[in-house]
Parts: C-alpha cells; sequence; structure tokens
C-alpha cells in the first residue's frame, strides 16, 4: 500500500469510528460535551506528571501511575472489539480477557514511551470540539511546546454508564489510531485464538520498557 493509499485507507477509519460512536450523523450545532472536555483534561494531567517524570523513574514506575487514568480515560474494551472487529466475538470468553489485559498493558507502555520526557511542552483543549449525535462528540486537543508547531491530538468519546471514555486517537485531527492497530493486528488475528496477538502485544510491552518502537 503506497503512503497516500494508507493514509486515506487510515482517516477512512476514523469515519468508521465516528459512525460508530454517533449511530447517525453528527448535528453541526454540536460540540463537545464539558463532562468530556474534562475526562481529557485528567487525561492531560496524567500525561504530563509522567513526561516530568521521565526517565529518571523507572519505566515500570511510570506505567503505574499513569494506568488507572487510562483506565478511566479510555474504553479499551470498546476500543479492542472495533480494532479486532467481527473475529471479537468468534473468540472465547477466557481469550478475550487474556486479549483485553495484554491489549490494555501494551496502550500503557506505548502512551509512556511516546510521552517520556518533558521540555516544557503542554496541551490545550480547544474550544468546541464536534458533537455526534446524543452520545459521542470529539475533543479537539493541541500539545504545544515551547517553540514550532503544535502538535494535533483528538479524542473519539463515547458516553458510557461509568461516564465519557475515548474509543480512539487521531493525530493531526485525522488519522486514527485505531486504524493503524487494526492494520498491525490483521495478521496475527489469523489463527482464530488471539494467541499471536496477546503474545505479540506482551513483547511489545518488553521492547517499550527498553527503549525499543512501538
Amino acid at each position: 500500500m503506497t503512503s497516500i493509499s494508507r493514509r486515506t485507507a487510515l482517516r477512512s477509519f476514523s469515519c468508521v469510528a465516528l459512525a460508530l460512536v454517533a449511530g447517525r450523523v453528527a448535528r453541526a450545532d454540536e460540540t463537545a460535551d464539558a463532562a468530556a472536555r474534562q475526562r481529557i483534561a485528567e487525561l492531560q494531567a496524567g500525561l504530563l506528571a509522567v513526561m516530568k517524570a521521565g526517565r529518571a523513574v523507572p519505566f515500570t514506575q511510570r506505567c503505574a501511575m499513569l494506568a488507572p487514568v487510562l483506565q478511566r480515560s479510555f474504553d479499551m474494551t470498546a476500543t479492542l472489539r472495533m480494532v479486532v472487529g467481527p473475529r471479537w466475538t468468534t473468540l472465547s470468553t477466557d481469550r478475550q480477557a487474556q486479549l483485553l489485559a495484554a491489549f490494555a498493558r501494551y496502550s500503557v507502555a506505548n502512551w509512556v514511551a511516546n510521552f517520556d520526557s518533558w521540555s516544557g511542552q503542554t496541551f490545550r483543549i480547544l474550544p468546541g470540539g464536534r458533537g455526534i449525535g446524543s452520545d459521542g462528540c470529539v475533543v479537539e486537543t493541541e500539545l504545544v511546546p515551547l517553540s514550532g508547531t503544535a502538535h494535533r491530538l483528538d479524542f473519539v468519546m463515547h458516553r458510557t454508564s461509568d461516564g465519557w471514555r475515548a474509543l480512539d486517537v487521531l493525530a493531526d485531527g485525522s488519522i486514527s489510531r485505531a486504524a493503524v492497530l487494526r492494520s498491525d493486528f490483521r495478521s496475527l488475528l489469523a489463527d482464530g485464538t488471539g494467541a499471536a496477538l496477546t503474545a505479540s502485544l506482551d513483547r511489545k510491552v518488553v521492547d517499550l520498557s527498553q527503549g525499543a518502537s512501538a
């Protein structure tokens, strides 16, 4: 797949994620819910704490710092179901639980590895955002360096019984993290059991803890 077609595919998947949240087309006059914005503000505070701790603090300790924040901020089960797709329902309950636990560990390790230092950066939640029907929204944010260009990072949110949770992250406002994972996971799900994907995620956690990229 060329870089252009891959980028188009990832953007297309982000539209699918938005549709899954909405169940219908977003109304133009809606904005991101204040409680959803607060949820992301709490995530940003957790990320800044991990960044400021930096590599002087052991990787496992930084993961322990961020894990409860991510648990409150993300609907890991819904995200994993979306990424795995129809194969999810073919997995046994035990396999689903094992895969979800591995996915949660990997998600924490990936965030910690990518936000491992601080040099004055700040997070900013942009005004407005996008509402999606009655139970979804996109919270639009930026990571702002002391100098240079800010990096856009948007969160696709949905309302759950435990409050607002993120389903997907859109880099540059459009490139779906869930789409990247779906592409990466496809071949590992070919065995039909989820065992290969679970093992791969556990290996990635070890690699990330040792400084390798995801």
